[in-house]
């Protein structure tokens, strides 16, 4: 005889979300959606899949998500598809294949989605985690980016989350190749200190260096030379610009020429919202410009900017305000009848299939599907329970009006949130418009 099948459970670096998470998600949703469509972005969603080749050009092939996070299959033609690990590749891909280069530039985009990434397991990290992103195409202006930066920043305000601005710029074209010449020769010159990852990427991606954990690849770092020292008068001039917007709009940062971003495609401009209430893994969300990254994909010369926010980062870190569910306008119950009182949870069905209360509860089908069309909340009976147990249903559900149908037809509607407890009988056709007026009164 076999036993009980195993217990089913998600995969280690995932979650289900239930209840007051989910609450608290959409109310990130509700705060980003207002703020960026505010400032003119539209909402974007990519598919989930996309061809592994659009992450290898575009992220990276040096980046830790291009060598070891990625979730990669190959379709039934033998495809390479990946599960997206982020989301400006995909909006760039989508940017080019849908000629938006032809649209009045910038373009803004926003999304919310789900992402994938095989890396350690941790409290607010997972391997399936979503994230709020919004990038700006077609437009170089420095203005583009301190607008950027100022809607995190503000998002992050809004939804409770104390956060401070690292700030620097990467550079563009060849005061950005002269210094990786000048920062691989300070790492070769130490190599023997530097751990082995950081060593095997010093020639495909050596700024990587300044994120390592390792102790003495950090101590090789702090005599490093720095980018910033190292821009061009054009790209000095661009973050001059960027800074002194910021500046203008109060928004308080530091500049942190240590700050590199973990993706290849970043340029000019780039920046990161920390909170010390996330511990040691302080980034809650961030970005910068990537003005060569449309065209690596096969588009035209495009400049880009843009950011991205773990929602679980915001969780932890944050206190979003969460609205509580509107109560219904209406809860319709129905009277016992012979043979149903106490009854609960079994249901409202004879041993022939067919309901005692059959008459009753097509009334109340009715009736609800009547309410909803005017424009009401309403819910009806569906879990069996006895009328004294539907009663305590309603009020838990906190329901204003509640409409008991009677056997002999009659409807009984009582004011169940308005002080008084008013009762009043009338028929099933005037219940909508009864709680029409008392709702209006209010």
């Amino acid at each position: 005889m076999s036993g009980a099948p195993a217990k089913l459970t998600v995969p280690k670096g995932t979650h289900d979300i239930l209840g007051e998470e989910a609450a608290s998600r959409e109310a990130v949703e509700s705060r980003a959606r207002a703020i960026l469509a505010g400032a003119g972005y539209e909402r974007i969603e990519t598919p989930v899949l996309e061809a592994t080749e659009l992450f290898a050009r575009g992220v990276g092939g040096a980046t830790d998500i291009v060598q070891k996070e990625m979730y990669t299959l190959a379709d039934g033609a033998g495809r390479s598809l990946t599960l997206r690990p982020e989301g400006t590749a995909p909006v760039c891909r989508a940017y080019v294949e849908h000629g938006m280069h032809k649209r009045a530039q910038p373009v803004k985009l926003w999304y919310l989605s789900s992402f994938f990434r095989y890396e350690r397991a941790q409290k607010g990290r997972y391997r399936q985690f979503w994230q709020v992103g919004a990038e700006a195409l077609g437009s170089d202006d420095p203005a583009v980016d301190a607008e950027s930066i100022v809607l995190l920043g503000e998002l992050l305000r809004e939804l409770g989350v104390q956060a401070r601005l690292r700030l620097s710029s990467l550079g563009d074209g060849s005061s950005r190749e002269e210094y990786r010449e000048r920062l691989k020769a300070h790492l070769y010159a130490h190599a023997d200190s530097l751990s082995e990852d950081v060593k095997g990427r010093i020639e495909l991606n050596p700024l990587r260096a300044f994120d390592a954990d390792h102790a003495g690849t950090r101590a090789v770092m702090q005599s490093a030379p720095r980018l910033l020292d190292h821009l061009s008068a054009r790209d000095r001039e661009h973050f001059a610009e960027v800074r002194a917007l910021l500046d203008d709009a109060g928004l308080a940062y530091e500049v942190d020429a240590t700050l590199v971003r973990g993706l290849d495609y970043y340029t000019r401009t780039v920046f990161e919202f920390t909170s010390e209430d996330l511990g040691a893994q302080s980034g809650v969300g961030g970005g910068g410009r990537y003005d060569g990254l449309v065209e690596q994909l096969g588009g035209p010369a495009t400049p880009g900017m843009g950011w991205a926010t773990g929602v679980e980062r915001i969780l932890l870190a944050g206190a979003p305000a969460v609205s509580e569910p509107a109560p219904p306008d209406l809860f319709v119950a129905t009277e016992d009848v012979a043979g149903d009182a106490g009854r609960a949870g079994t249901g409202d069905f004879d041993g022939e299939g067919r309901g005692s209360r059959a008459p009753l509860r097509g009334a109340a089908w009715r009736l609800v599907r009547e309410a909803r069309e005017a424009g009401l909340i309403a819910q009806m009976e569906l879990g069996g329970r006895s009328l004294k147990g539907q009663l305590k249903q309603a009020e838990r559900l906190r329901a204003r009006y509640v409409a008991v149908l009677g056997a002999a037809g009659e409807t009984v509607l009582r004011d169940a949130q308005g002080g008084t407890g008013a009762r009043e009988t009338l028929a099933s056709d005037a219940v909508v418009a009864a709680v029409l007026r008392g709702r209006h009164a209010l």
